[in-house]
């Protein structure tokens, strides 16, 4: 009886290939992220700026803060999300808006601390990858590094089928900027009772309390295709998408006037929770809701949720998206230049003796008409 021969490698990697798993049928999908990076580099190089270096793709990016002007630059950095925003965007079904939210979380707390930014990362992860969706937020954050003047050189996109439910993706961001170590922000020693305070306004929600606007127009039975109450020019929910305002060079060109001693992002925590972290010890703030309006969006969730005034403060920024802390003195001119800059400025209040560090906001009832 003859000997069977052994199996030659070809015949065994053709069982391989014949009946073995692929990572695609694991439902993963190399060619579509392959794809997503070819689509996505037009978007990225439209980012460049000087101190960039290399590439999007490769393993790790690179950025040069020498080729960026710098001598003695202290690093700051910064991460954050979009949070359940992106519930709402999925819901609307337009996903060009939330890179440029994801963006401007990071990067106007970074200019809190007087940085410019300089890169920036993303990390979307999505149960099946969709090269449209993934490209048109690519393009929101390609859109947000443009408007704050800082390079896209890199991310990462993941792919975790179970995790995520079809169509559900979720992003984060990660900036890093340079500040001169004599330009840090804030000047805790420059504060002082009697200082105002300069409410810089903001495009509408933008990246926080999503949880209970999406609860308010559950409960409002609101229809997100129909038109806005406060805007019938758009529908409510491409309103309720708004993209965060970016402050960034603005900001950088008013810090050069040498009259800002602190700024601070309004974000979740709302007015009275974001001011106090930049405040030395012993001192709070007054303000005046008769110094600003309440935008329409805010006041339409608070008729429609039945939600507090002070919890409205406490939550959302109520149309107050940055505040400046400046010297008395300093403060016509400040709102003078930043107004030429296009911003819509207000004098909200005033820093005062305070052990406690309280926000403390009068006029509250105006809100609630």
């Amino acid at each position: 009886m003859a000997a069977s021969s052994a199996p030659t490698l070809a015949e065994l990697l053709e069982g391989v290939i014949t009946n073995g798993l692929t990572y695609r049928d694991a439902g993963v999908d190399v060619d579509a992220g392959n794809a997503l990076v070819d689509r996505i580099k037009a978007d990225t190089a439209s980012t460049n700026r000087a101190g960039s270096l290399g590439a999007i793709g490769g393993f790790g990016g690179l950025f040069d803060p020498k080729a960026a002007g710098y001598v003695d630059p202290l690093l700051v950095a910064a991460t954050d999300g979009v949070g359940t925003k992106l519930t709402l965007a999925a819901d609307v079904g337009r996903h060009d808006t939330v890179g440029q939210d994801l963006v401007a979380m990071c990067v106007n707390d970074l200019i809190v601390q007087g940085a410019e930014p300089l890169f920036f990362l993303d990390y979307f992860a999505t149960g099946a990858l969709s090269v449209d969706q993934a490209a048109a937020v690519v393009s929101g954050i390609a859109e947000g590094c443009r408007q704050s003047g800082c390079a896209l050189i890199g991310g990462e996109t993941a792919e975790m089928p179970g995790l995520y439910r079809p169509g559900e993706y979720d992003l984060a961001g990660f900036s890093v900027g340079a500040v001169e170590r004599d330009g840090l922000l804030p000047r805790s020693d420059a504060i002082r009772p009697g200082d105002r305070i300069l409410g810089i306004a903001s495009s509408g929600i933008h990246s926080n309390g999503f949880s209970l606007v999406r609860r308010i127009v559950e409960r409002s039975g609101a229809d997100l295709a129909a038109p806005a109450p406060w805007d019938p020019a758009v529908s409510l929910g491409e309103s309720l998408l708004t993209p965060t305002r970016i402050y960034v060079r603005n900001l950088l060109a008013t810090i050069k006037l040498g009259s800002i001693s602190a700024l601070a992002h309004i974000t979740g925590g709302g007015l009275t929770e974001n001011i106090p972290r930049v405040l030395p010890d012993g001192l709070g703030v007054h303000l005046d809701t008769a110094s600003w309006d309440l935008p329409p969006v805010f006041g339409w969730l608070m008729r429609e949720g039945g939600v507090a005034a002070a919890e409205m403060a406490r939550t959302f920024n109520c149309g107050i998206g940055m505040i400046a802390v400046v010297p008395a003195a300093e403060a016509e001119k400040v709102i003078a230049f930043l107004t030429y800059k296009g911003e819509g400025v207000h004098d909200i209040g005033e820093v005062v003796e305070d052990a406690e560090g309280a926000v403390v906001i009068a006029g509250l009832d105006r809100w609630q008409g």
